[in-house]
C-alpha cells in the first residue's frame, strides 16, 4: 500500500478506466460463482494508469493548520450515539462502525483528524467511500491538506491525486522493489517522508482483497520513542536525518516506469518530531526512506539507524495488524506511525486499493 511496494502498471485492456468511463460508474458487475473466467477488478476505473511523459512541478511549501486543532475534544460529531469503537491495542488502532466518513460535517472531519492523531490508526468499517465519485473522495481528503501527487506510482488518468495499489496474477512485480532473495518482504516506512512537508491523516480504501491475507502492519512511533531510556531519548533529540526519494525514482526508471517529479533528498527532518495537536514525541525515521543521520560518520549513522529500525520492527507490543473487509477505509497519521504491507497471499489473488495522501506541516523538532 506504500510507494516502496506499489505496482506501477501500464494500461491494458482495462483501458475503460482511462478512456472516458463515467465518473459515477466506478464498479463493474462481478461474475457469479459459476463463472470461472476472471472479469478483472471490481472497480476498473481505478486500474493504475502510468504515463512516462506525465510530469509534475517541484512541490512548493505552503502554510498548514491541522484540522485537529479546531476539534471538540468530546468528538460529538464523529463519536455520536450510533457510533461504536473498539481499541485494537492500548497504543495504536481503533475500529469504528456506525458512522460514514462521507456524511461528516467540517466539525466531524476536525474530530476525525484529532482522533487519528490520538489513536494513530482508525479502521472504519462498512463505508460508502469507494462508491463516491472521485471528486468527492478528493474533496474529503483535501480537507486535511494538499494531496500529494505521487512521482512514480500508478494513478488514475485525469486524477493524479490517487495513489493506486494493484496486484494480481498478471501484475506481480511487487517482489522486485526490495531486490535480492529476502526471506520476508516486511518494509516499515512512513509514506513519502522525503517530502519537505510529509503527510498527516492518510486515507486508504480497499476495492478488492484476497480471501485471506493482504493485511497491513502498523506501529506506533510514539510508543517506540517512549520505550527508550530517558538518556537515549535525549541523545536522539536534536538529531536530523536525510530522507531520500532517489531509490524510489531509480527503481521506477529501471523498470520503464514514470518519474513525474525529480527525486529530492530532505536533510531537515528531526529524528524525533513533535505532533502539532497532541504534543506527543515520536520517532521519525523509517527503513523505506531514511538514509543517514546528518553530521554522523557513515559507521555511526548506520549503527544508530539499524538499532532504531530493529527496535521498531521487533516492537510487537506496540504494533497492530489492520485487516480489510468490503467497505473498509483506513485512516492513519503518518507523522506518528510506520506501516508495512504483508506479502502473505497467493500470487493469483487480486489486491486493489487506493490511497489519498494529504500533506501537512514541516516536521517540528521535539
Amino acid at each position: 500500500m506504500a510507494p516502496s511496494i506499489t505496482e506501477t502498471v501500464t494500461t491494458t485492456a482495462v483501458d475503460q478506466a482511462s478512456n472516458g468511463i463515467a465518473k459515477l460508474n466506478l464498479r463493474q458487475d462481478k461474475p457469479t460463482e459459476s463463472t470461472k473466467k476472471d472479469q478483472g477488478p471490481s472497480y476498473p476505473y481505478y486500474f493504475p494508469y502510468s504515463d512516462v511523459n506525465e510530469k509534475f512541478p517541484p512541490t512548493e511549501l505552503f502554510d498548514h493548520v491541522d484540522p485537529g486543532t479546531r476539534a471538540d475534544p468530546k468528538k460529538p460529531n464523529l463519536l455520536g450515539p450510533g457510533t461504536k469503537t473498539n481499541d485494537i491495542s492500548p497504543y495504536i488502532g481503533t475500529e469504528i462502525t456506525g458512522v460514514q466518513i462521507s456524511q461528516l460535517s467540517n466539525a466531524g472531519l476536525d474530530e476525525l483528524a484529532l482522533f487519528a492523531a490520538q489513536r494513530k490508526l482508525l479502521v472504519f468499517r462498512d463505508q460508502d467511500f469507494k462508491d463516491l465519485n472521485p471528486d468527492r473522495q478528493i474533496e474529503i481528503a483535501r480537507y486535511f491538506g494538499p494531496i500529494q501527487k505521487h512521482p512514480t506510482s500508478g494513478n488514475v488518468k485525469g486524477y493524479p491525486e490517487f495513489h493506486v495499489v494493484y496486484r494480481d496474477a498478471e501484475h506481480d512485480k511487487f517482489r522486485d522493489y526490495l531486490g535480492g532473495d529476502r526471506a520476508n518482504k516486511t518494509s516499515w516506512h512512513s509514506d513519502i517522508s522525503y517530502e519537505k512537508q510529509p503527510p498527516s491523516a492518510t486515507f486508504f480504501f480497499i476495492l478488492d482483497q484476497p480471501p485471506s491475507g493482504g493485511d497491513t502492519l502498523f506501529a506506533s512511533q510514539v510508543e517506540a520513542y517512549n520505550r527508550l531510556s530517558p538518556k537515549f531519548q535525549k541523545r536522539l533529540e536534536g538529531l536530523r536525518a536525510v530522507h531520500s526519494a532517489v531509490a524510489q525514482a531509480d527503481h521506477s526508471r529501471n523498470r520503464g516506469g514514470p518519474v513525474r517529479r525529480e527525486p529530492i533528498e530532505t536533510e531537515e527532518h528531526p529524528v524525533v518530531r513533535k505532533h502539532p495537536v497532541t504534543g506527543e514525541k515520536a520517532l521519525y525515521v523509517n527503513q523505506g526512506f531514511t538514509r543517514r543521520i546528518v553530521g554522523y560518520k557513515v559507521e555511526e549513522s548506520e549503527n544508530l539507524l539499524k538499532f532504531l529500525w530493529d527496535h521498531i520492527a521487533k516492537g510487537s507490543d506496540f504494533q497492530v495488524r489492520a485487516n480489510y473487509k468490503p467497505g473498509t477505509v483506513v485512516v492513519w497519521d503518518n507523522r506518528v506511525t510506520v506501516h508495512s504491507a504483508t506479502d502473505d497471499y497467493a500470487k493469483a489473488e487480486r489486491r486493489h486499493a487506493v490511497r489519498l495522501t494529504p500533506q501537512a506541516e514541516v516536521p517540528i523538532a521535539a
